[in-house]
C-alpha cells in the first residue's frame, strides 16, 4: 500500500452491536452463495432506503475477515459516500472517482483507493453527473467490473434506485446477483414487485432482500434481512 492512494475516513462511526450483528449475519449467508457469485449489486426501489449504508457496512465486514473485497460506487447521479464519511486522500491530493475514470479522464490507479484494512479497497464517485447512462453503457464499465472480479473475491456495486432511472438495470445485467434494500413501512409492495420485474428483465438473479429501518417495540429502528436463494429460504433478523 502506498501513501498516495490511501483513503482516510474523517467520519467512521461504529455501529450499535445489534445492527453490526445483523450485517454479520448477512455476510455469513453471502458466503454460502458459492464461488461463482462475485459481482453483487446493492440497490433499492426508491431513494432513502439504506442501500448505501448496507453496501458500505457489508463491504467493511467482509474485508475484516480477510476476504479481498472492493466497493464500487456506481450511483453517479446522487452519491453521498465522500461527504457522509468525510473521505479524503491521505496525501492531500484531489480525489478522483468513478465518473472521472469512466469518462477516460484518469486511469484506474488514480481512483482505486486502499484503506486501513488490507483486504478492503474502494472506488468512490466524487463528481455526480446529470446523465451517467452513457458512461455505464460504455465498455469501460463492464471491463472494470470484470477486471475487479478477477482480482477480488467480492465486488460490491452501489447502484442508483431502480424506480428512478434505468442505470441499475444496465449494472445488474453485468452482475452475478443483486441484494434489494426495502424500507420498512415506507416502500410499497407494488414498488418491490416492479423492482423484481426489472431485475428479472435485466437477467440479474435476486439473491435476497434487506428489510431496513423497521420500528421496534421501543420506538427505535432495526434491520431485518430476508430473502430467497435458488429455492432455499433464509431469513435474517437482529
Amino acid at each position: 500500500m502506498t501513501q498516495e492512494n490511501k483513503l482516510v475516513f474523517g467520519l467512521n462511526p461504529e455501529l450499535p452491536y445489534a445492527i453490526e450483528e445483523a450485517v454479520n449475519r448477512l455476510r455469513i449467508n453471502i458466503s454460502f452463495l458459492g464461488k461463482d457469485i462475485r459481482k453483487i449489486m446493492i440497490v433499492s426501489s426508491e431513494p432513502n432506503e439504506g442501500k448505501s449504508f448496507v453496501a458500505m457496512n457489508l463491504w467493511k465486514q467482509i474485508a475484516k475477515t480477510g476476504e479481498k473485497t472492493i466497493l464500487i460506487d456506481s450511483d453517479m447521479r446522487n452519491s453521498t459516500f465522500s461527504t457522509k464519511y468525510a473521505m479524503s486522500r491521505e496525501d492531500g491530493k484531489e480525489m478522483k472517482g468513478t465518473s472521472h475514470y469512466l469518462s477516460g479522464d484518469v486511469e484506474l490507479d488514480d481512483v482505486l483507493m486502499h484503506t486501513d484494512d488490507p483486504a478492503g479497497d474502494i472506488i468512490v464517485n466524487i463528481e455526480n453527473v446529470v446523465n451517467p447512462s452513457l458512461l455505464l453503457e460504455n465498455s469501460r464499465y463492464e471491463e472494470l467490473l470484470n477486471a475487479m472480479a478477477q482480482q477480488y473475491r467480492y465486488v460490491f456495486v452501489d447502484a442508483p434506485p431502480l424506480g428512478l432511472v434505468s442505470d441499475a438495470e444496465r449494472i445488474g445485467n453485468i452482475c452475478d446477483g443483486v441484494i434489494l434494500c426495502v424500507r420498512g413501512g415506507a416502500t410499497s409492495k407494488a414498488a418491490v414487485r416492479a423492482s423484481i420485474q426489472q431485475l428479472e428483465r435485466a437477467g440479474c438473479p435476486l439473491l435476497g432482500i434487506v428489510l431496513n429501518r423497521v420500528s421496534d417495540s421501543k420506538g427505535g429502528y432495526y434491520h431485518k434481512y430476508y430473502g430467497k436463494k435458488y429455492g432455499e429460504g433464509y431469513y435474517y433478523k437482529r
